[in-house]
C-alpha cells in the first residue's frame, strides 16, 4: 500500500486509503506531488484496455441537458470507477431568465451512439483553450478498444422541398448565428432558449428574437413554432431550431411537407468508429506538451491520458482538501501526465467538478476517493466510467 500524506478533512466514507486493485485491469493509487504553488495530492486510476473484462464508456445523467454527481451516474450505470468529464453550461448570469441547460461543451458519444456535437468556440465554458485546440477536440475509445485524441465535427443536412440546408448543431446549448440545429429525445426536457443566445464571438451577447422551430416526425413536418420550446421530445421526433437566417429557412416549411434530417460526427484522424468520446482539450501530444499552455493559473484539475498505443488509460483527479487546493497549472498537468507515462493527455473540467469514484472490495456502490471542493459533490454533465464484467 502506498499511503499519501494525511488530508485536511474527513476521508470520504469507504474511500481507498492508499493503493490497490479495484478489479482486474483497474488499479488505484494516491500520492503527493510538489508543485509551484505548493503540495498537491493526486488520485490516479490506471485502466488496462487489453483486459477483456474492462471497458470505458461515457457516464451520463440520462439526457444531454441534465446534470448529476459522478457517484450517482456511476452507480446507475454499474461502473466500478470513474471521473467527471467535459466542461458544461453551468450558469446563465449573462442571460437572466434563461434556463441553464447543464449540457456539455464538446461532442459526446456513449455506447457507440452520437449524443451531441460541439458548441461554437466562443460559446464554451471553461478556461481559455490552448492555441490550436477547439471545442471539437475529444478523447475517445474506438471499437478496437484503443484510446485516441481526435476531432469530431458535425456533418449534417436538412433536405426540404425547397432545397438542402446545412445542419450546424445537434443537441447543443448554443448554435452558431444564422444556423439550424437539431434536437432529439437525447436532449431531454430543458428549454432550447439558450441555444439562441450569445454570438459567434461573445457568449454574453443577447438572445436572438428572430427564431423558429419545426417538428419533424416520420419524415414530415408535424408542427411549427415561432420560438424555442421545452419539454421532452418524443422518440422518433426531431426538432429543428433556427436563428436569424436559419429561422427564415425554416419558416418556408409548412405542415405535411417532407423533410429528411441526416447527421453524423466526422473524425479528423481515425477511421475506427468510436464507442465512447468526451470533450475537453489536449495538453500533451506525442509526448510533448502543447505550445502555449497556461503556466500561471493553478486549480484543482481532472485529466485523462493514455500510453501503450492507447491500450493503457490514466485517469487523474487532484484532491480538493483545503491543504491541497492550490492545485496545478495546465502546464504542470501536462508535465505530470508525461511523467506518469502518458503519450497523449487531455484536460477535463476541474475545480468544483473534479471527482473520482470507485467501488471498493465488497461494496455495492462507489465511494468518492478524492475530496471535491464542493460538498455535496457537484452535479456535472458527464464523466468517464470504467466498467468490469466477468
Amino acid at each position: 500500500m502506498l499511503a499519501g500524506a494525511a488530508l485536511v478533512g474527513a476521508a470520504p466514507a469507504g474511500a481507498a486509503s492508499g493503493a490497490g486493485r479495484i478489479a482486474s485491469g483497474v488499479a488505484y493509487r494516491q500520492f503527493d506531488l510538489s508543485a509551484a504553488k505548493g503540495t498537491v495530492h493526486v488520485h490516479l486510476l490506471t485502466v488496462d484496455l487489453t483486459d477483456p473484462h474492462v471497458h470505458v464508456d461515457l457516464l451520463s445523467p440520462g439526457a444531454v441537458a441534465a446534470r448529476s454527481p459522478v457517484s450517482a451516474m456511476a452507480d446507475a450505470a454499474g461502473a466500478v470507477a470513474g471521473v467527471n468529464g467535459d466542461f458544461f453550461n453551468i450558469n446563465e448570469t449573462q442571460h437572466p431568465g434563461v434556463e441553464v441547460t447543464g449540457a456539455s461543451v464538446g461532442p459526446a458519444i456513449a455506447h457507440g451512439r452520437v449524443l451531441k456535437a460541439a458548441v461554437p468556440t466562443a460559446q464554451r465554458f471553461g478556461p481559455s483553450l490552448p492555441p490550436g485546440t477547439a471545442t471539437t477536440d475529444v478523447l475517445g475509445v474506438g471499437v478496437d478498444r484503443r484510446a485516441r485524441l481526435d476531432r469530431l465535427t458535425l456533418v449534417g443536412t436538412v433536405r426540404t422541398p425547397g432545397g438542402t440546408l446545412a445542419l450546424r448543431g445537434l443537441n447543443q446549448y448554443a448554435l452558431a448565428q444564422g444556423s439550424v440545429g437539431a434536437y432529439t429525445a437525447a436532449w431531454g426536457s430543458a428549454s432550447r432558449k439558450r441555444a439562441t443566445c450569445g454570438s459567434d464571438t461573445d457568449r454574453a451577447a443577447g438572445c436572438s428574437t428572430d427564431t423558429y422551430e419545426v417538428q419533424v416526425r416520420g419524415g414530415k413536418v408535424v408542427a411549427t413554432s415561432a420560438g424555442p420550446g421545452s419539454g421532452a421530445i418524443a422518440a422518433g421526433t426531431t426538432v429543428l431550431l433556427g436563428r436569424e437566417a436559419g429561422a427564415d429557412r425554416l419558416r418556408a416549411l409548412t405542415k405535411g411537407e417532407r423533410v429528411t434530417v441526416r447527421e453524423r460526427l466526422a473524425p479528423s484522424a481515425s477511421k475506427i468508429p468510436y464507442r465512447f468520446a468526451v470533450g475537453g482539450y489536449p495538453v500533451l501530444r506525442d509526448g510533448e506538451p502543447l505550445a502555449g499552455l497556461d503556466a500561471t493559473t493553478a486549480a484543482v484539475r481532472t485529466a485523462v491520458g493514455y500510453a501503450n498505443g492507447g491500450r493503457r488509460l490514466l485517469l487523474l483527479a487532484l484532491d480538493g482538501a483545503v491543504a491541497y487546493r492550490r492545485g496545478l497549472t495546465i502546464a504542470e498537468v501536462a508535465a505530470e501526465m508525461r511523467q506518469l507515462g502518458a503519450v497523449d493527455a487531455f484536460s477535463l473540467d476541474g475545480g468544483g467538478s473534479t471527482t473520482m469514484v470507485a467501488r471498493t472490495a465488497g461494496a455495492k456502490t462507489v465511494s468518492v476517493l478524492n475530496h471535491p471542493t464542493e460538498s455535496p459533490a457537484r452535479a456535472v454533465a458527464n464523466g468517464i466510467g470504467v466498467f468490469w464484467k466477468p
